[in-house]
């Protein structure tokens, strides 16, 4: 294929997605009015711009985004701090705060995402920091065909000993699908039927805004998210939240600060204005992102390559996966989302070994913050079958740029 060749299919690429797009602006219009309801109910202020430094204690910006994220997830409660350095440290702090020594917490999606597996103690080399070296349990069950297997679940959780069901949304560096909020809702239901007293926790990272719903809405007790990912919108610098039922809340925020202190102190240290303007956005830049992976998977498969989820598919996450099939692939088409990059378009990424990960992994993100996936970025474990994992792009026209650069890039159409 030509430079030439590669345009023609892009336009027709386009064209055929258009029905796909308005969709997307729906959803993304649904959300809007969600958000901008939420900071007007919650009456939002100039005054709650102002930051705080040291203590921060009961500071008034802070508690009123913490109030308005509450109001958006239809949440009891919620904990946003930028403290949170990343969605694994939010969940580390969540299930430490939730589960004590001889409790068993249950997955029932499978093996969690590497880090996590890390924080939990089930991998290879098991950290004396883990849930297991606290004498917390673990145990899982495996998706069966993409999607929950109800009958092991009740089953298992009949016996009442678990304390915490753990839902993953998004697929991690897996093969299998991330789940939408239906699926969701639907085992909730299948898990109260037989326990009313086990706390759901869902791992909400890369699903906020892509649906009309969220978790807390259809029966979680508490989720959790990285302001990295899609509420972030580029624009929070850091951070992370917990939303959910009050009592858990509190228990995580004392995980957080210190026990009989709990939400009542933490700085914002000039926080505020980016974490509101972030969640202001996160509904368009959601949808921006979206389009990009909606392009990327069917210009990818119109190449002839394997991608999931497909173009037309009902979507759960803001990821894309592309089977690469090589080693070689992989890093070339991750180099290429880098040259398609605002940032660092002229640095070549390489496999290494990173904090959390058993494999080599090569990631490629030109961002304004760094570590920010909301931004357009593409990693993966090298190992086989060598999956590209890619997601973001703060506008769409942006987000196609970069995966057009990593096409030329993997395939070696020049000028």
């Amino acid at each position: 294929m030509n430079k030439k060749e590669l345009q023609n299919l892009i336009k027709k690429t386009e064209e055929t997605l258009k029905p796909q797009f308005k969709h997307v602006e729906e959803i993304c219009g649904i959300n809007s009015i969600k958000v901008i309801e939420a900071f007007q109910k919650n009456n939002l202020q100039e005054m709650h711009m102002q930051s705080s430094t040291g203590y921060g204690i009961d500071e008034p910006g802070r508690n009123k985004i913490e109030e308005i994220y509450a109001d958006i997830f239809k949440a009891e409660d919620s904990l946003v701090r930028s403290q949170f350095i990343s969605g694994t440290h939010a969940l580390a702090i969540c299930l430490s705060a939730l589960l004590h020594p001889n409790d068993t917490m249950l997955s029932i999606t499978g093996a969690p995402y590497d880090t996590l597996q890390t924080v939990i103690g089930i991998n290879s080399n098991p950290s004396p920091s883990s849930l297991k070296s606290y004498g917390i349990k673990y145990e899982q069950i495996e998706l069966k065909e993409n999607e929950f297997d109800i009958q092991k679940i009740q089953e298992r959780l009949q016996k009442q000993d678990i304390r915490l069901v753990e839902i993953q949304r998004s697929r991690g560096y897996s093969t299998r699908k991330s789940l939408n909020i239906n699926q969701i809702e639907n085992v909730i239901k299948k898990i109260r039927e037989v326990n009313k007293n086990v706390i759901i926790m869902v791992d909400n990272c890369y699903g906020e805004f892509v649906e009309e719903k969220e978790p807390i809405e259809v029966g979680a007790d508490i989720a959790v998210g990285s302001l990295m990912k899609n509420l972030g919108a580029g624009i929070a610098t850091s951070g992370a939240y917990i939303v959910g039922k009050k009592d858990l809340i509190k228990l995580c925020s004392e995980r957080l600060t210190a026990p009989g202190i709990g939400k009542e102190i933490g700085p914002s240290l000039g926080q505020n204005t980016n974490l509101l303007k972030g969640l202001f956005f996160a509904p368009q830049v959601v949808a921006s992102s979206i389009k990009t992976v909606i392009f990327a998977s069917k210009i990818l498969e119109d190449l002839g390559y394997k991608v999931e989820p497909k173009y037309d598919e009902k979507r759960a996450d803001i990821v894309q996966t592309i089977h690469l099939g090589s080693a070689e692939k992989l890093i070339k088409f991750c180099q290429g989302i880098q040259k398609g990059s605002p940032i660092d378009s002229n640095v070549t990424p390489e496999p290494g070994d990173m904090g959390g990960y058993e494999d080599k992994i090569i990631m490629a993100a030109g961002t304004f913050t760094e570590g920010s996936t909301i931004e357009l970025s593409c990693d993966g474990p090298i190992r086989e079958p060598y999956i590209a994992y890619m997601q973001g792009g703060l506008t769409y026209e942006y987000g196609k740029y970069g995966v057009i650069k990593a096409i030329e890039t993997m395939e070696g159409i020049g000028g």
